[in-house]
């Protein structure tokens, strides 16, 4: 996730990390198994997130989001690879991401600490899931999906859930006001950046059939090595540098390099 511009009357689906399937319309000869057993994986992560995070285990919700994340890079990738791309498989995939990045991150910060700060706390939790919802409607309408306009809705998931993971393998399972109030300002901040107009770098410019330099390999290979000493904080940096990527060069641009 070559680029065919999408009509209005013809979306996509809101896949960031993995791209999105389109090119063949859902009719009388069915769908397409393997592509979209893979997005229903992601949906029942997505809802077992929901179901753990409701019930206090908040671990198993976080491995939960993160294996939807996994899951939704896939279903793109085996969509291209085995010519099963279909409009169905981009809606079906557009409404696993609003499960599992929209409503599962909201549901699990509410539960983890937003549920002690009052009505502000669910307030934020349903602008959290507004915003994610109102993504993947612009993502599926944009003239040009080649263009990433706000932040894609697995890294927002990623600032929300990864942020709570940090705090979880701590030992914090009941933060004080403080950290309730930085998760509010974090749930809110990811929610607005989604539907902001900072552009932001798009995964679908990476084209993996193509040659790369040997140390390129070496770099991915140390990047997991990485990401292995720390999970949770390791994952947190990544969606943070990511996140902050957007406003990053829109200063640069406006108010650096324009002068």
């Amino acid at each position: 996730m070559s680029e065919k511009r999408p009509s209005i009357l013809h979306p996509v689906g809101d896949n960031e990390v993995g791209g999105s399937r389109r090119g063949k319309t859902f009719g009388k000869k069915g769908i397409y198994l393997l592509p979209n057993l893979v997005t229903t994986g992601a949906l029942f992560a997505g809802f077992y997130a929901i179901i753990a995070a409701m019930s206090g285990d908040f671990l198993p919700a976080i491995y939960a989001t993160l294996l939807a994340m996994f899951l939704d890079t896939a279903d793109g990738r085996i969509a291209r690879v085995t010519a099963t791309e279909s409009e169905f498989g981009a809606q079906f995939d557009s409404l696993s991401d609003m499960v599992a990045f929209g409503v599962a991150p909201a549901v699990l910060a509410f539960s983890w600490s937003l549920s002690t700060l009052g009505q502000i706390g669910w307030i934020v939790s349903f602008i959290y899931m507004a915003c994610a919802a109102l993504r993947l409607a612009r993502f599926n309408t944009a003239a040009d999906t080649s263009d990433f306009t706000g932040l894609a809705s697995p890294s927002a998931a990623g600032l929300v859930v990864f942020s709570i993971w940090v705090a979880v393998s701590s030992g914090i399972s009941s933060p004080k006001l403080s950290l309730s109030l930085l998760a509010l300002a974090l749930t809110a901040g990811a929610g607005l950046l989604m539907v902001s107009n900072f552009k932001y770098f798009s995964p679908k410019g990476i084209k993996l059939r193509e040659k790369i330099p040997f140390v390129s390999l070496v770099l991915i290979v140390m990047a997991f090595a990485i990401v292995a000493l720390d999970p949770p904080r390791v994952l947190l940096f990544m969606c943070v540098v990511y996140s902050l990527s957007g406003p990053a060069v829109w200063v640069w641009k406006r108010f650096i390099r324009g002068r």
